[in-house]
């Protein structure tokens, strides 16, 4: 027969309820932990995670649905906030819906029903309906990137509209005015907010926006360069661009360097995430850069929060202190941690400049 929490308990000389949060993820004294684990050892004791999961109506397992698992901006949260799980005691479930809102539908469904404690999300279905079910459980939803209204789970954003203004504004400040941008799909949140600054820093400088000067993409390699070449053929006279999305910057610089334009003689550039490929891009790109592992942390940490909320401990927030701005919906007054938890937090982080080789000045403006 094997070893059981009251053999830990003998030979630690701890009490029950301590050792049973040890193994449910609850807040226990260093010198604790360490005597539990030097005896779980020692027993060779092995959890029944089937039996804690009955008994605890958790099975410490958290689901991560993304749009492109190829996504460099996605693969780079997912494996800081699967570590930062995992240091908690949770494992991980990851589903790619490559950008589908049936597959993202399908795996919703196949996560609920695998009865996962809580979900990561970032959204492809702008409705967001397959998440009622979660909602209406109790069971924790944490959007990344993508807010969706009408689900009141919590929401992990950069501020789009604030990261475009400023991109857009030092190509103005710069001399450009005819100033083109690769935006992303109409029906996507973040892709919205971008070009809202975008056109607010024309309006602010005084430039009236020109439909003919911007141009949706997929947020795809194939979109950048599809959008590029309908640009420039458009807009011959475009001194400028801001491409919106990783991805499409490699779509858009592939086709400028196929119609051999030069950077930035004939044209300046301004692209979105990717430290490493501006660094390898020539000339050198600028870019706005998201902060990725603050994202991470700060998704995995409010999702421990509510956690811990639902099991009655102390939250366990990872990120906290590092997000730039908390909106209203974050601290909703002195409201019970119930309606908390309806109403949602919305957390909006700060994105960062790159300053690269890939804009000129144009001399007189």
């Amino acid at each position: 027969m094997g070893a059981t929490m009251k053999d830990i308990a003998r030979l630690t000389g701890l009490g029950l309820a301590t050792i049973s949060s040890y193994f449910n993820g609850g807040n226990v004294r260093e010198k604790n932990r360490i005597k539990i684990e030097e005896a779980v050892k020692e027993l060779n004791f092995e959890v029944n995670e089937v039996a804690r999961g009955l008994k605890t109506n958790r099975t410490k397992m958290i689901g991560i649905i993304i749009p492109e698992m190829n996504n460099t901006f996605f693969a780079e949260i997912i494996t800081e906030a699967e570590d930062i799980l995992r240091s908690h005691g949770y494992a991980t479930m990851i589903c790619d819906c490559r950008s589908d809102a049936q597959r993202e539908k399908e795996a919703v469904d196949f996560m609920f029903h695998r009865r996962v404690d809580g979900v990561i999300i970032m959204p492809t279905d702008p409705e967001g309906t397959s998440l009622e079910r979660f909602v209406k459980a109790e069971r924790p939803i944490v959007m990344i990137d993508r807010k969706i209204e009408g689900i009141p789970g919590d929401c992990i954003l950069v501020d789009n509209d604030g990261a475009a203004f400023d991109a857009v504004d030092r190509l103005i400040r710069d001399g450009h005015r005819r100033i083109g941008m690769i935006a992303g799909p109409d029906d996507v949140y973040t892709a919205k907010e971008r070009e809202r600054g975008y056109r607010r820093a024309l309006e602010t400088r005084g430039i009236a926006p020109e439909e003919q000067l911007v141009r949706n993409g997929n947020y795809t390699i194939a979109g950048g360069a599809a959008a590029m070449r309908g640009l420039r053929e458009m807009n011959p006279d475009m001194t400028a661009v801001f491409v919106s999305n990783y991805e499409m910057t490699v779509g858009a610089m592939m086709e400028i360097n196929d119609l051999g334009i030069s950077v930035p003689e004939e044209l300046s550039v301004i692209g979105f995430d990717n430290i490493d490929f501006a660094r390898a891009s020539i000339p050198r790109l600028s870019i706005v850069t998201q902060p990725t592992k603050e994202i991470a942390r700060e998704a995995a940490g409010v999702l421990l929060e509510r956690l811990n909320e639902g099991a009655g401990a102390k939250p366990a927030h990872e990120g906290r202190g590092s997000a730039e701005e908390e909106t209203e919906d974050r601290m909703p007054g002195n409201l019970p941690d119930s309606q908390n938890r309806k109403k949602g937090k919305t957390i909006k982080l700060k994105t960062k400049f790159m300053e690269g080789k890939s804009v000129k000045k144009i001399e007189g403006k």
